[in-house]
This record gives structure tokens, sequence and C-alpha cells, in this order.
């Protein structure tokens, strides 16, 4: 019985190996796919092209690509389009699955600064949301480790420093074959001045607090976060100097941000907000990159000017006030790329993570050129998070994130007919198409 047992669990580990999907240290699939209309975006389209895919990386790319003499997998494309696989830059796909259950909700720690958290190591990869959002042409997320905009009753952030942001690829066994950067960047929720504040006895919220109160809130925990980061520099400056200091967590996990290599991602939404949290990165001396802009008026010359990046939020949305202009949120991403401003877009959620595509097409009638559309879920997303040397485009060398559609990537009725990470190709198959075939083939 004992040998049975042993026999098959040997035999297991053996499938999980030849079926886990290879991670980058190891390489991927190999092979060519020809005869496509080629999207690369870091130049022009190229119709019936070529790409070869060995190990999981793009080895070449032309109208003229011959299959190496090796016995290789061949693809023809004829009549599809091929793309760069699409980032979703703010997203807690894989981090929660239902909201009203606690349980399957890992987006929700306590505290007010937790630098120390990594949203990669509680990634489920088992999460159904995962297949749905990689079947619609997305091979990559920029993990939340907590939702923006959490407020107390007097209008305060509940949380300031949320964690760090964890780049992971859309398929895979374990987190650890998923990642591709465990800090992308640092989370922060920029106090704002509010004059909203909750009712627990109706569980509502309500205006009407006082500004001077709203105004001393917020001026209270800026101080805070600046004391924060002065206790996390001055840690920092003594280890340096070889001084023998006990470890904190939470000061080691901001040495990246102040040293310059991982960007604080400030969430923050209006005008002034926005200009607060770029002074407020100024004094730090910290790289920025501002996340969830929404109505930033004049401190959009000073976003230009600064050349800081923006991750936008989503455009499929009502205006912000009942008062403005009804097209504010469809024209913000045609205002930012005429400003030059280099941008990307996030659905900073999980249930419309898969929307990602259409919220940047939101904007192409409102003035965005198409190109900058594509370009802001691919390349621009890519180079935000310093990932472009291996990702967002399709060139030699870079990994074979690719997407093969039947039409424009960008446009609602395009269906993804292949997908593939890492060279690997990747299954479509999702919760919807399962119970798609369940109840068409209903007696």
């Amino acid at each position: 019985m004992n040998r049975a047992l042993i026999a098959s669990l040997a035999f297991i580990v053996v499938l999980a190996a030849t079926a886990a999907p290879a991670s980058a240290e190891e390489g991927g699939g190999s092979f060519l796919l020809k005869n496509v209309t080629l999207h690369p975006v870091s130049g022009p389209k190229l119709d019936n092209a070529s790409v070869l895919v060995v190990d999981g990386r793009i080895a070449e790319v032309g109208m003229k690509v011959a299959a190496p003499k090796t016995k290789l997998r061949v693809i023809d494309g004829k009549g599809l389009h091929v793309w760069p696989g699409m980032i979703n830059s703010g997203t807690t796909v894989g981090l929660s699955e239902i909201g009203s259950i606690r349980e399957t909700n890992d987006t929700g720690e306590l505290g007010i600064f937790d630098p120390q958290l990594r949203p990669i190591v509680a990634l489920n990869p088992e999460s159904e949301y995962i297949p749905v959002v990689r079947a619609n042409g997305i091979t990559m997320a920029a993990l939340l480790p907590a939702m923006p905009g959490g407020r107390r009753s007097d209008g305060a952030n509940t949380q300031l420093i949320g964690g760090q942001i964890s780049i992971a690829h859309l398929a895979g066994w374990t987190w650890e074959e998923m990642e591709v950067r465990r800090a992308g960047g640092m989370h922060l929720s920029y106090p704002a001045i509010s004059a909203v504040s909750f009712d627990p006895a109706t569980f509502s919220t309500r205006r009407g607090s006082a500004y001077p109160k709203a105004k001393q809130q917020h001026d209270l925990q800026v101080q805070e976060l600046s004391g924060f980061f002065d206790d996390a520099r001055a840690y920092w400056t003594a280890k340096k100097a070889g001084v023998a200091v006990k470890a904190d967590l939470k000061f080691e996990a901001m040495i990246p941000v102040l040293d310059g290599k991982v960007p604080l991602v400030a969430f923050a939404s209006h005008e002034r907000e926005i200009k607060e949290a770029i002074e407020f990165a100024e004094r730090q001396n910290v790289k920025l990159v501002l996340a969830n802009v929404i109505k930033p008026r004049s401190a959009l010359e000073l976003i230009a000017k600064k050349k800081i990046p923006v991750i936008l939020g989503r455009t499929q949305v009502g205006t912000d006030e009942e008062d403005d202009p009804y097209d504010e949120p469809y024209t913000l991403p045609a205002r930012l790329n005429e400003a030059g401003v280099k941008f990307c877009f996030g659905t900073f959620d999980e249930q419309f993570a898969r929307n990602l595509p259409y919220q940047a097409s939101q904007g192409v009638p409102f003035g965005l050129p198409y190109d900058a559309a594509l370009r802001s879920v691919t390349l621009s997303a890519a180079e935000i998070w310093g990932i472009d040397k291996d990702y967002g485009s399709i060139e030699a060398g870079k990994v074979a994130d690719l997407v093969v559609t039947d039409g424009d990537l960008l446009e609602v009725k395009t269906d993804v007919k292949m997908l593939f990470i890492r060279g690997s190709e990747a299954d479509l198959e999702t919760k919807h198409t399962r119970l798609y075939k369940k109840y068409m083939a209903r007696p």
C-alpha cells in the first residue's frame, strides 16, 4: 500500500513538472508564428510578417524569417494580428475574490505605515479572475497591496503607505513562477482634505464637516508621513555609516525608495493633493509616479514640466462633480498626451480588470491618437515600471508575451485567439466559457 502511494505521488510530481509553465529563468516555449499582421508598438505595423520565439524570448521579427532546422512548432496566422501583451498597471486581481467574504480578500491590512508588505506572496494563482483577465489580452499586472481611498469617520486616510506594488505575469502554478518584479513601486495614499464623513448609525457618508477641522486632520497626516520618511532616512544613514541598529522591516523596505531604485506611487486625484504630492516627493528626493489622477487642472502643467509619469484609472465613468463637463474623464488621456506626459492605465480593482483595453480606447474618440492609446497599455506601462528592456513591445531579445487576435486589440468585438506568456501558450478557458459550454449542452 505504501509503495503504491509513493509511486502515485512520484507520478504526480513528474506530471506537474512537465505541465507547469516555464519561468523566466528556466526559459519558455519555442515556435514560429508566420503570415500575421504584426503590431510591434515600437515601430510601424508589418503585414505578412513572422515572429520567431526561442526558449521564451523573441529571436527574430520581420517579413522573411526562416524556421531553424531543428524541429519547431509552426503556426500559420493568416488573417490574424499579433500584439504585445497588455499590462494592467494597478489591480487587485488574484488578491481579492469575493468582496463580501473577508477570508477571500488580502488587501485590508491594518496600520498607517506598512511598506514591508508584498502583495505578490499573497497572489492566488487559482483565482477565477486571472483567466478572465488573461483571455482579454492582458499578460501582466501591477498588484496593489491596498485599495486607495479608505477613510475614517473623521475623513482621514485609514492607510498612508499600503505596501509595495508587485509586478506579476498572469500565468503560473505558484506566485514565484508568476513574479516579474517583487517591488515595482511603493504604494502611497496621499492625504487629501475631505469634508465627507462616515455615519456608523446609517452606514452612509455625509457632507458638512468644517473645513478647518478637515484641514487640521490633513496637516496632521502629512506631518506623520514626513516624520516616517525622516525616521526611515535616519535608519538608512545609520546603516550606511556602519552603526549597529536594530533591524526594522518597515525601514528596510523604504531604503530602495529613498535610494531612488523604486518609485513612490502616490495616489492623488485632484489638483491640491497632486501639487502637494509633487512637493513632498521633491522634499524627500524620491522618484514619483502619480496614480488615479482624475482632475489635475492647473497641476497638469506642473506634471508635464517635472516629467512625472501618470497611471490613469477607469475612463468609462461619470464626472467627478455634477457641474463638470460631461466629457472630462474621456478627454483626460488626450490632455495628458498633448502635454507630453507619459501615462498608462490601471483599473484599481479586480472585477473590471479585463476592461483595461477599453479604458484606453475610450479616449480615442475624444482626441487621443490611437497609437498613444495602444502604447499606454503596452510599452509606456513597461517604461513606467522600468521593465521595458524585456517587455512592452515585439522586438528581438524581449520576452515573448504575445497576443494573437482576429481584429483590433482595443475593440470590444475582437476575440483573442491565442496568448503566449514567456513563449508558452496560455489556456484561454475561463469560468465564463465553461458555463457557456455547460448550458449550451443542456438537454
